[in-house]
């Protein structure tokens, strides 16, 4: 069951929930248990292949393609950047601030036209609220940063 607290965001003067990530992330080597508890496929040869799957999606999206894992979705390079008015001023090594990658989860149709996303089963989630002391451990915290996520992204 996912977490959500109330939070106040100083810049638009509104509160609003916030998911709420709690403890640490799920390592690699505990997926790679669960994967081969419902496969054929033993924990150290998911974690063999899990272990290189960043090197590979780099390789790819490097070659300027994008990435799609069926049932999880679809991975690419963006840009973030900042523009000038004059052409003549365009630099490409200037003008990009970050590389940063992109996810977008697959998406299925239902039966009534609409979609769902994967990894998103709205009918199955329990949001639990979580009390305003609660310790935050949501990439950037409970501010209103700018989600830097540093070294750990999720946890």
């Amino acid at each position: 069951m996912p977490f959500w607290k109330k939070m106040f965001n100083s810049k638009q003067a509104v509160y609003y929930p916030r998911a709420i990530v709690q403890g640490k992330p799920v390592e690699t080597e505990v997926i790679a248990r669960d994967l081969a508890k419902i496969s054929t496929v033993s924990n150290s040869d998911v974690q063999a292949v899990l272990g290189d799957i960043a090197g590979v999606m780099h390789t790819r999206m490097s070659q300027g393609k994008s990435v799609h894992l069926k049932g999880l979705g679809y991975f690419r390079y963006v840009l973030d950047t900042k523009g000038v008015k004059d052409l003549a001023d365009f630099n490409f090594d200037k003008q990009v601030q970050a590389v940063r990658i992109e996810f977008i989860p697959e998406r299925s149709k239902l039966s009534n036209g609409m979609y769902t996303r994967a990894l998103v089963d709205s009918d199955t989630l329990e949001w639990i609220e979580l009390s305003p002391d609660t310790e935050d451990t949501t990439p950037g915290g409970g501010d209103d940063s700018d989600g830097d996520q540093g070294e750990n992204p999720l946890g």
